[in-house]
């Protein structure tokens, strides 16, 4: 994996554990046979797991027949339609309602997923539900925790099971921007940067460009430019013989921090570093 490729792995995977949750309710129901809706949309997520009796469930275009076994998303903001399936048993199923934002965008609307998955761990999926119905009228200062690690859990083996996910990168534009910073920062490790100059890549100015960059990254542009270079240097410590005076170079480093900037991002001197990766085989080193 390059390194733009893993930017945008790594980078999703930040923005998205800023995820704010917040449940409305969760419980356990035998439905009635008069269980219905129609085209209507709602300003919360919902998560079904079936666990016994047929149903639909509709959103948008697309009409499903969820059998026992199934976790089906209904996210926010779209229309739906749900009801019973006339002489079918109704639907015994966990469900909960709640909220997901990643900053002011609904995490579905940047995540595009199936309708429903095929659980593997049925026992799992069920423990998660039933600790959702116990915290969330809790009152010790744990609960809120617990609802939601058990929320996470749930939408984690929901995306876990999905066979497809898309990104939404129209609804980040600044992650579209700094995407194209990164390419040219990874295209020129060995230069010199300056704020003026990525800034100008995507025409804004200084002070908002370090504001954007540190929103997308996590990180200042110097310190993601380092993290950058150290981790590139040690690539070729553990997989070419260049020296380490080649190696300062190549990454843009001075030779003269590199030692001191390269120990302070991995615990070790680059000339241990190469040593312990060369022996690591044969067990870890002390420190």
């Amino acid at each position: 994996m390059n390194v733009h490729n893993r930017f945008n792995s790594v980078y999703w995977q930040q923005h998205l554990a800023n995820v704010q949750l917040d449940l409305s309710i969760a419980a356990y129901t035998k439905v009635p046979e008069d269980w219905h809706d129609t085209n209507y949309i709602p300003e919360f997520n919902k998560l079904y797991y079936i666990v016994e009796g047929e149903g639909f469930v509709q959103v948008g275009e697309e009409r499903h027949v969820s059998q026992p076994g199934q976790l089906i998303l209904l996210p926010a903001g779209t229309l739906q339609s749900y009801g019973t399936i006339p002489d079918a048993p109704t639907f015994g199923k966990y469900w909960c309602h709640f909220s997901a934002k990643v900053g002011n965008q609904h995490l579905f609307d940047l995540l595009r997923t199936p309708l429903f998955v095929n659980v593997d761990e049925d026992d799992e999926l069920r423990k998660q539900f039933d600790r959702l119905i116990r915290f969330q009228y809790a009152e010790g200062l744990s609960a809120a925790f617990r609802v939601r690690s058990a929320l996470l859990e749930i939408i984690s083996m929901f995306l876990d099971q999905s066979p497809r996910i898309q990104v939404n990168t129209s609804k980040s534009p600044s992650f579209e921007k700094m995407s194209r910073v990164i390419r040219h920062i990874e295209d020129h490790l060995s230069s010199t940067f300056s704020i003026e100059e990525l800034a100008r890549i995507v025409h804004l100015q200084p002070n908002y460009f370090i504001q954007t960059f540190k929103q997308v990254t996590g990180q200042s542009p110097i310190q993601y430019i380092n993290r950058l270079r150290l981790e590139k240097a040690a690539q070729l410590l553990n997989f070419t013989n260049l020296g380490i005076t080649e190696i300062a170079e190549t990454v843009g480093i001075e030779l003269s921090y590199f030692s001191r900037m390269f120990k302070e991002y991995t615990g070790y001197s680059p000339s241990a570093y190469r040593e312990y990766m060369l022996n690591s085989q044969t067990g870890p080193m002390q420190k």
